[in-house]
């Protein structure tokens, strides 16, 4: 295979693309989307064979990750290929009602993850994404200059590809993070789970129940077109992943952990797999960038784990296009802020996730205490149910505000209407919002990441709001004035 260099007239050495992602699961696809749609050359690098998807492990899409695909003109198709449930049963008598979630999205979307995935890699696809499948890294080498990928196309065609930055959303066992040399520490918190997607006789309620009692664990999910998503764990039967599982192992766990099997019959696909809780301690090293599985994995409790991967690229991408369009004041700086914003959010779902696995299966009088104590207050106190609903969701993550950028900056911005449209609307253009009064036009701060000619302009739909806002690409607040 041949390559056609981007020619450079300043002494740097030439690039073949502008950025290599390596791993075409949700995360990459939505990143590699994001840069091409910005008019970046990007190359996407697949091991699978084109066509072929990952298994579905993934089934849930949380009401932030519904609101960035809106900002990308996809939640709207995404809704139609699965079921919104608006309460989550977590163990117990625990549930979270999630009609009270401040969004447009109040409920957990069951959806499969081939179609976010199928979604996502049309969009790539019409964005003019380079992809490059039956193609596995092997090596990387960075520079001053850029990155050197060495990889192995197909029927082992050696290939060689440089670009300005990389990134590795490569999964859990990421050749990236290998090739950087850095450690993904953490332990199995949960060994020999086994998943099936059936049918069932007798249909539970329309919500996701989950629940762990006698040494095992279960949960059951609706995929809405009469399939289900049955997961489980026996504490008394550590097995190797290779061991066989049948649907009697699935049935008896559920009606264990959860008094029925409901009559489960017609397995389609039938798994057994481990869960790690691990994170890597950088998710930048020059100019390589880790995200999704390969940045941080954990407990499928609570289903963040392709959500924490999606919100990981939305956050990515933006400060990746500025730094290459030459908008940032401060590049590096910029790129850090990756490291700073999304680290602790990977380190706050790897706690989170934990500590529901662990009420769901808690078998000794003091751990069934706490989950009675837990149970008792998010059941009867508001502000603590409001608390675990947003980490859930992904609605209550923040991140730490602009110095100077006012008292909203680095909060989500909720989908207002403005006299142009919704805000998710006009982010759709991929570009800062700046949002002000009626009769004014404000000039961008000087920190911002953006030129007045990319800023879209709009004004708030009430008079009396005198507030300026700016609002960056993955719908967070930059700064904020009156």
């Amino acid at each position: 295979m041949s390559t056609t260099a981007h020619r450079t007239t300043d002494g740097t050495t030439p690039t073949d693309t502008d950025v290599i992602v390596v791993g075409a699961g949700p995360t990459g696809l939505l990143l590699a989307g994001d840069l091409a749609a910005a008019g970046l050359d990007v190359t996407l690098v697949e091991r699978r064979p084109a066509g072929r998807s990952n298994l579905t492990r993934a089934f849930g899409v949380h009401a932030r990750t519904l609101e960035l695909l809106d900002t990308r003109g996809l939640a709207d198709a995404l809704e139609t290929t699965g079921t919104p449930l608006t309460r989550m049963r977590l163990f117990g008598n625990l549930s979270l009602d999630l009609r009270r979630l401040p969004s447009r999205f109040d409920h957990l979307l069951i959806t499969p993850q081939y179609e976010v995935e199928r979604l996502l890699e049309q969009r790539a696809i019409d964005s003019g994404v380079t992809f490059r499948h039956d193609t596995a890294l092997h090596a990387l080498h960075q520079d001053d200059d850029g990155v050197t990928a060495e990889l192995t196309g197909p029927e082992g065609t050696p290939l060689t590809l440089r670009a300005r930055h990389l990134v590795g959303t490569d999964g859990h066992r990421s050749t990236v993070r290998t090739s950087l040399g850095l450690p993904f520490p953490g332990d199995s918190v949960i060994r020999s789970i086994v998943l099936a997607d059936v049918r069932l006789t007798d249909e539970p309620a329309g919500s996701l129940t989950v629940n762990g009692s006698g040494g095992a664990f279960a949960f059951i999910a609706p995929f809405g077109d009469g399939w289900y998503r049955v997961m489980g764990w026996d504490r008394t039967r550590q097995v190797p992943d290779s061991e066989p599982v049948d649907l009697e192992e699935v049935r008896s766990l559920a009606q264990r952990a959860l008094g029925t099997d409901h009559g489960m019959h017609d397995a389609r696909w039938i798994s057994r797999f481990h869960s790690d809780e691990r994170q890597v301690p950088a998710y930048r090293v020059g100019r390589v960038f880790l995200a999704g599985d390969a940045a941080h994995v954990h407990s499928p409790a609570g289903g963040q784990g392709m959500n924490t991967g999606l919100q990981d690229a939305a956050n990515l991408s933006w400060k990746l296009i500025a730094v290459h369009r030459g908008d940032a004041p401060d590049p590096e700086a910029l790129l850090d802020s990756y490291q700073t914003e999304r680290h602790p959010v990977g380190a706050m779902v790897l706690r989170s996730s934990g500590a529901l696995i662990r009420l769901a299966m808690a078998h000794t009088p003091v751990t069934r205490a706490l989950r009675a104590l837990a149970t008792t207050a998010l059941n009867t106190l508001r502000p603590a149910s409001a608390k675990a609903l947003g980490m859930i969701s992904g609605l209550g993550i923040t991140y730490a505000p602009l110095p100077g950028g006012g008292r909203t900056s680095g909060r989500r911005a909720p989908d207002v209407a403005l006299r142009e449209g919704r805000l998710h609307e006009l982010l759709r253009t991929g570009e800062f919002v700046l949002i002000a009064p009626e009769g004014t036009t404000p000039a961008l701060p000087p920190l911002a990441p953006t030129t007045a000619a990319r800023t879209v302009r709009a004004t708030w739909t009430d008079p009396d709001r005198r507030t300026t806002t700016l609002v960056r690409p993955d719908g967070y607040v930059l700064w904020s004035s009156r």
